[in-house]
């Protein structure tokens, strides 16, 4: 250590944290399905914690010695090391070791057709094996975003509008059932397949929403985690099992959002909110792909929140300019989607298209009727929201409060900024329409 802190740091090491963060989210997924494959599903934190060192050995090194010329294959070779020096440790695997090595020796970075089918197949298995029905819902999808798709206690916390340590609790259960039940690594078959089906959306729907608004961090949008969750759902759509409505459902929700992802910072990555976003940058074909899936998804009697969903979306993609949005159907899909997802979230988004149709007053009387809710009293959204609803009635001085709070609870830092602008106009006496409630 002596030794290594001696080294000059390279230009390059400014890069290393924002380098190894992207690498986690790209590769830490393929590593953590590949060698569950290879120890076994219940050795499932053997394979995180060799990950999660090679990624902290990354960080270490890096700086002092420079970023490798290609770093996916410096992780990959290092989470192998560390993979064997458990096996050569633990006695449980010593009559395995030599099909441990070859297996290990076999899974090099590549870029044959034969290799990504591999590495696609063992991410969908290790996803059917996190969302086991045995294992409780939320637990399921918590394991699913951390080993599949490299996301934080912190960030999973977020999603479900809870704390670090109700996750890690769940993490830690959902780890224990898997070993406990030995549940098998490997796609289901029939029905069993449609049963965990469910699990696998809720965890894509989350990764794609993380994607779409990060919940921390300098950017608003992490554009990998959107398409990774498309591609992911793309592999469920060509499986014959779970080729069915609410998977095109979702495909078209993540493609019809996707779509507007251009226009939804400026050049400096500030927020544009849905009024302001130049909607020629809007992508025609991903909104076509995604009209396709939604015709797809109408299958069949089910509807599915995700079919609301879409179809929500679909309405903001079909309006040319923001004036002339389908408002009252908006909020006819909201009040289907609020009988089949009565959460808070659905309940404050309801409350902003019932603004949009009936004014601002009776949008507030809408969030009245959820705000004692304990998880939306933590969500800055609330408050930003009303403030927005407070500036259209010309109180200032509640909508300059509201955007106090909503400042303190947000952890992003465009969120910040925007915030931050409206609240000085506020508190300069400007009347002005921020748009933090309409959707963007």
């Amino acid at each position: 250590m002596d030794q290594l802190a001696s080294k000059p740091l390279s230009p390059s090491a400014a890069d290393v944290p924002r380098l190894t963060d992207r690498l986690f989210r790209d590769e830490a997924g393929k590593l953590v399905s590949v060698l569950t494959r290879i120890f076994g599903i219940d050795r499932l934190d053997l394979a995180e914690d060799a990950v999660q060192e090679a990624l902290v050995r990354a960080l270490r090194t890096w700086p002092y010695y420079g970023i490798p010329e290609n770093p996916s294959a410096w992780i990959t070779q290092t989470a192998k090391n560390l993979a064997l020096d458990i096996v050569r440790r633990e006695k449980r695997f010593r009559n395995k070791e030599p099909e441990i090595i070859a297996s290990l020796d076999d899974f090099v970075l590549s870029e044959s057709p034969a290799f990504d089918t591999e590495i696609k197949d063992d991410r969908l298995r290790l996803m059917f094996a996190c969302c086991h029905p045995l294992i409780a819902q939320e637990a399921q999808t918590a394991l699913a975003l951390k080993t599949l798709c490299g996301f934080s206690t912190a960030e999973i916390a977020m999603a479900f509008l809870t704390t670090e340590a109700a996750i890690a609790k769940r993490l830690t259960r959902a780890r224990q059932r898997i070993r406990e039940l030995r549940i098998p690594f490997g796609i289901p078959a029939g029905e069993e397949l449609s049963v965990r089906l469910d699990g696998v959306l809720q965890t894509l729907y989350l990764l794609f929403n993380e994607g779409y608004k990060a919940s921390s961090g300098d950017d608003l949008i992490r554009e990998e985690l959107c398409q990774e969750a498309i591609r992911l759902a793309a592999l469920l759509a060509e499986h014959p099992v779970s080729d069915q409505p609410r998977t095109h459902a979702l495909i078209a929700l993540m493609l019809l959002n996707t779509a507007r992802l251009p226009a939804r910072v400026d050049a400096e990555g500030n927020i544009l909110r849905l009024k302001e976003q130049d909607r020629s940058s809007w992508s025609q074909l991903l909104i076509a792909q995604g009209m396709r899936h939604l015709a797809q998804s109408a299958a069949g009697d089910e509807v599915t929140a995700y079919h609301l969903q879409a179809g929500i979306a679909a309405c903001h993609c079909a309006a040319i300019k923001y004036e002339s949005t389908d408002w009252p159907r908006i909020l006819a899909l909201y009040d289907r989607l609020i009988q089949i997802d009565n959460s808070p979230v659905v309940a404050l988004n309801r409350a902003v298209a019932i603004a949009e149709v009936h004014g601002p007053q009776a949008g507030i009387d809408a969030v009245e009727a959820v705000q004692d809710n304990q998880q939306l009293g933590s969500y800055y959204l609330l408050y930003a929201v009303l403030a927005e609803f407070e500036s259209q009635l010309n109180d200032l001085f509640a909508a300059a409060s509201h955007l106090r709070k909503a400042l303190q609870l947000t952890g992003l830092k465009s969120e910040q900024s925007f915030l931050l602008s409206r609240l000085r106009d506020c508190e300069a006496g400007r009347v002005v329409s921020f748009g933090a409630a309409s959707p963007s």
